[in-house]
Formats: C-alpha cells, structure tokens, sequence
C-alpha cells in the first residue's frame, strides 16, 4: 500500500503535465485549471496517505519502478525511497503546492494561455518531487535539472515582454552554474565510492575517506556549489530578485514550496559527506550568515512589493544555512517547513493585493488598503508575524529559535549574532512593507479602485488554511527529525536555551517597535535622510543590492559581449564559411539553369558535350 500512495503522489503530477500539455489547445481554461489543480490535490491526498501508513515507522522504504541505464556495474534504477525526510518535502510540496495552483485559478482568471501555466506548474512539482523521492544521486539530478527548466518556462510565462524573457535567461544560466560544480561532484563521488546510491554513499563515504579528506573537501565544495545557485545564496543569488518577473502564483511555488528549497534539501540529506568536510560545513554557516544580513538590508530599500518579499526569502534560505553550518540539520528542514507556510501566505496574500489592484505592486502607488482588502491584509498580518518571528504564537518564532539556540549550542557567537541582527531587520522591513501597501493615504487611481476577489474557494480558502498553518499550529504538526540526522550541538532541556528565547523575543519587540517609531512617527525624517548624504548612498547601495548584478556585469557580462564581437569576424570562422559560401554559389548557378527553356537546355548539352570531347583531346592518350 505504501508503494501505491508515494507512486501516485510521484505520477499524478506527470499525468497533469501529459494531458495539458498534448491536449493541443483543445482543453479550454476551466477545463485546464481543473486537471492542473486536480492532479496535485490527489497527489496532496496520497502524500498523506503515505504519511499514514509510514506513522511511526523507522528506516526508508524503497522500490524500483524500473532499472533506468545497465553499463556493466552502473545500474542506477527509477527508485524511490521514502523515509521521514521525504515524507516531510513530499507533504510540503504537494501540500502548500496545491493551494498555490488553487488560489491560481482566481489569479489567472481564465485568461489565454492558463493550460500552458498549469502544465509548466505540474511539471515543477513532479521535478520536485523526483529530486526528493530518487534513490540516487543521478535521478535526484534529473529533478534538480527539471526545476530548473521549469522556473524558465514559468519566470518567463509572459513571454511577449523582453524583460521577462531576460529574468528567465538569468536564472537560467546562473544557476546552471551551480549546477555544473553539482554534477562535477556526483562525478567525483562514482569515481572515489563506486555508486550514486543515496544510501550506500552515505555508508562508503565514511568507509573511503577520512575526516578532512582532501576529495571529501572537495566534493562537499561541488555539491555546496549545486546548493548555492539553487538556494539563491551568495553569490549565485541575483536570479532570485528577477525572478518576479513570472505571475504571482509560480513566485510563490520557487519561493515557498520547491526550487530555492532544493539546496538545503540537498546538504541535509548528503549530511554524511559535508560531516567529514568540517571547513565546508563552516563555510555553509558564514555563507548563510552573510546571506541573511545583505538581503534583509536589500529588502529595507525595495518599493516593489514581491521583491522585498523576494530578498525575504533569500535571508530566510540564509537562516536555513546557518543551521546546516552548526550541524542542526534537523532544526533547517524545520524552518524549511513553517517558512513554507507563511511565505507562500505572504505571496499570495501579495498577489491578491496585485490582481485586485490592476497589477500594480509598488508600495509608492498602494496605500489605504486596509479596508478595502481585509482578507489580504489579514494575510499579511499573519505571515509577517511569522516571517518576524513573534513569540509563541507563530510557527515561525518555533524554527527560528531553534536555529538560533543551535547556533549558541555549538559555540558560533559570529553567527548566533547575525541570527538575531536579521531578525531585528526582518522586523523593519517587513513592518515598512505592510504599513508601506496597507496604511496611510492611496497612492494611485489603481489603488482606489481596487477589486477585492470574493471567490470563497479559490481565494479566501488558499489565504486560510495558510494563515492557520503559519501559526503555532504549522510549528506543532512538524515532526522532529533527529533521529535521521546525527545529534545536534544543543538539547533541548539546556537552561540557557530559556534566556535565548527571551534575548531573541525581546529582540523582535524591540525591532517592531523602532519600525514603528520609524515608519509612522519619524517617517518624514527618513525621507530627508535617503534624499542626500549617507542616507542616500546607503539607499541606492541598498535598493541595488549591494551592486552584485553590477559587478557581475562589468567583470563577466561584458568582457563576455566583447569576445563574441571581436570573433564575430574571426579568421578561422571565415574560412570555414567560405565552403558554405561556395556551396551556395554553385546551387544558385544550378537553379538559374533550370529555367524550363528547351533552347537553354540544347545550348547547355552542346556546351557540354564540347568540353568532354576537348578534355579527351588533350587529356593523356589524346590527339597532340
């Protein structure tokens, strides 16, 4: 039975995409909308039937579907292993994916086109699910390249726009860079453990190498390399930003349920090869870390409301690092979880704000919607408090302080101190962008005459059962995971575990209440400071994102251009073209002779014939 359940909740996803996408614009909107939602609902149904039938089971469950490449010893199979880890992604990504596709049938409002949308989104959760159910590390590869795809076709859905086709290059091609060290690694794991079997790398990697091994080094290097690019970290992050280009809904799915996700999936289930790579596994924290801190002061000088959501994500992906780094492998894949919930809240509490507002998203024009959007605003409400982290009552105060007391358990002050100045700054931001879209006065005609959706099922359904899960209640139903990963640095009886949460609460009150000193009483100061002086260069340096899409540019964009222009005329290029060149030639001379005149073609037998008899005249044996 168990096989069943995970199997249909692996292939309901394809047979969505197979339907949509053959139905060869025959299927129209509402026909489209119900496949797409439909077959990731009954994945959501057998995820949680395999949850059921797995309760209080230990170990993985695997079956193979079927053996995929036979060369000699390399066997790798389409199998699937099932194990507490899995079940978790698995409930995530077809769980909040789900209520994603729904809210996006009011998003998308049956306009063209919304079956191509929905074959695109299906494809994304069965990528996804491929990358965390696969047995091995060249079938998770597969998922991890379809992911990628995917936010391609879907960042860039509204093709007819040049620059929406620019963010979906974009993010295509750095995180291909990620992944090119990604599968470099997989290469060096076959050659040193003779398998990509997920498992049996697991137990040969301790057998082969050593603590400190120069190739576990490096591999853990490669692999840390495929995360960063699809996690959005530093400094393969710039795609993130961009990458709203693509409609509401589908931010909310790379966001919250799916891509950005992958790499922190990826270092906690290789936990084994980064545990013998100790420098590695520093570098994942300090580069979390980092992470966090410059996009939480990106995000504090964004006006575009999903990009200060965006940057959100980016710090948030930060904190999930900074718990791989300390080795609380389980206290990451539980941020993963309650920032799943009410980050797809938040976006889709955004989108809600967008659509009704005839797609405007920057907080300059918004403004005054508090009342005229009530179920947004209640969204917002909700996932900002969890997104800050307030004490007690939301989900996401539960994983934070989980990473934070890991953080202090293993003896990392550095990084227990960017935890809690990224909370301070998640504070501010997040106060900016609610007070910044639903108080004060509107800021345009769009935001007067907005239209609030009123559909119960498709809007006010999805922004629910979000809202509740991104309480204390998404934090309860998280089952802890430390009997899979190796023990973290810090019990959980630990009495200084009880200052912490006192230090970290009180750090979030203190920075909602500077927001609001900020924000409502000194909010006219702060428009003088970003106008001139230090306030203004921070700003710019700061809505810029610290100048990385720039110093990209300049150091690999146009050195780049400039080699394809010089060897635009290169020599050896010339010379290659001029076969083709004359190959042309001749088929035109060839073609002009064709002319259907009998005349023309009598000349041309003459002609002929007289140069065949003058060849043999003076050729060798002829007549001198």
């Amino acid at each position: 039975m168990m096989e069943l359940a995970v199997t249909l909740s692996f292939v309901m996803p394809l047979v969505g995409t197979l339907v949509l996408a053959l139905s060869g614009g025959r299927l129209g909107p509402r026909a489209g909308a119900a496949i797409g939602v439909g077959s990731v609902g009954i994945a959501a149904l057998a995820t949680a039937w395999a949850i059921a039938l797995y309760a209080g089971g230990d170990g993985a469950v695997r079956f193979t579907l079927w053996t995929w490449i036979q060369v000699g010893a390399f066997q790798p199979t389409i199998g699937l292993a099932v194990d507490a880890l899995a079940l978790v992604m698995m409930a995530v990504i077809t769980g909040v994916g789900f209520f994603i596709h729904l809210f996006a049938v009011w998003y998308m409002g049956g306009e063209a086109g919304v079956t191509r949308f929905f074959a695109w989104m299906n494809l994304f959760v069965f990528s996804m699910l491929m990358l965390v159910l696969g047995d091995n590390l060249l079938l998770l590869f597969l998922g991890w390249e379809g992911v990628g795809l995917c936010s391609y076709l879907l960042i860039g859905y509204y093709y007819r726009d040049s620059a929406n086709g620019r963010a979906a290059f974009k993010a295509f091609v750095v995180t291909r860079i990620g992944d090119v060290f990604l599968a470099l690694g997989l290469f060096l794991i076959f050659r040193d453990l003779g398998t990509l079997d997920i498992q049996q790398v697991m137990v040969r990697a301790g057998e082969v190498w050593s603590a400190g091994d120069p190739t576990a080094t490096l591999v853990a290097l490669l692999v840390l390399g495929g995360a960063l690019g699809k996690s959005a970290q530093v400094p393969l992050h710039t795609w993130l930003p961009d990458a709203m280009a693509g409609p509401t809904p589908v931010s909310a799915l790379i966001h919250a349920a799916t891509m950005v996700t992958a790499g922190v999936y990826l270092i906690a289930r290789l936990n084994g090869v980064f545990l013998l790579a100790p420098e590695v596994l520093w570098l994942v924290g300090m580069i979390g870390a980092v992470s966090l801190l410059l996009a939480a002061f990106a995000a504090l000088a964004q006006t575009d409301i999903k990009r200060v959501l965006a940057y959100s994500t980016m710090s948030q992906i930060g904190y999930m690092f900074l718990a791989l780094g300390v080795g609380a492998f389980d206290a990451a894949i539980f941020h993963l979880v309650t920032h799943a919930f009410f980050k797809a809240l938040l976006f889709l509490s955004a989108g809600a704000v967008i659509t009704s507002c005839h797609h405007e998203q920057d907080m300059a024009n918004l403004g005054g919607l508090r009342k005229r959007l009530p179920v947004a605003y209640a969204g917002f409400l909700v996932g900002g408090s969890a997104l800050v982290a307030l004490p007690l009552v939301t989900a996401g105060f539960y994983s934070k302080d989980e990473i934070l007391w890991q953080a202090m358990a293993a003896d990392q002050q550095g990084l227990l101190l960017a935890g809690l100045l990224g909370a301070f700054l998640t504070c501010l931001y997040t106060v900016r962008l609610i007070l910044g879209t639903f108080h004060g006065d509107c800021g345009s005609d769009k935001a007067r005459n907005v239209e609030p959706g009123s559909h119960v099922l498709t809007h006010h359904l999805p922004l629910a059962v979000l809202a509740v899960l991104s309480t204390f209640v998404g934090a309860m139903l998280y089952p802890h995971l430390g009997g899979l990963f190796p023990v973290a640095p810090g019990e959980r009886t630990d009495a200084g575990h009880t200052l912490l949460q006192l230090l970290a609460s009180g750090t979030v009150i203190a920075g909602l209440a500077v927001a609001g000193w900020l924000f409502v009483k000194r909010r006219e100061w702060l428009r003088e400071q970003v106008r001139g002086g230090p306030g203004a260069f921070l700003w710019t340096l700061w809505h810029r994102a610290w100048g990385f899409d720039a110093l990209y540019d300049r150091l690999l964009v146009r050195p780049w251009q400039l080699l394809v222009r010089m060897l635009r005329h290169d020599l050896i290029n010339l010379t290659i073209n001029l076969v083709a060149v004359l190959a042309r030639l001749l088929n035109s001379g060839l073609v002009r002779a064709q002319n259907g005149r009998i005349r023309s073609y009598a000349t041309a037998m003459i002609l002929g014939a007289t140069l065949i008899l003058l060849a043999l005249a003076i050729g060798p044996g002829g007549v001198a």
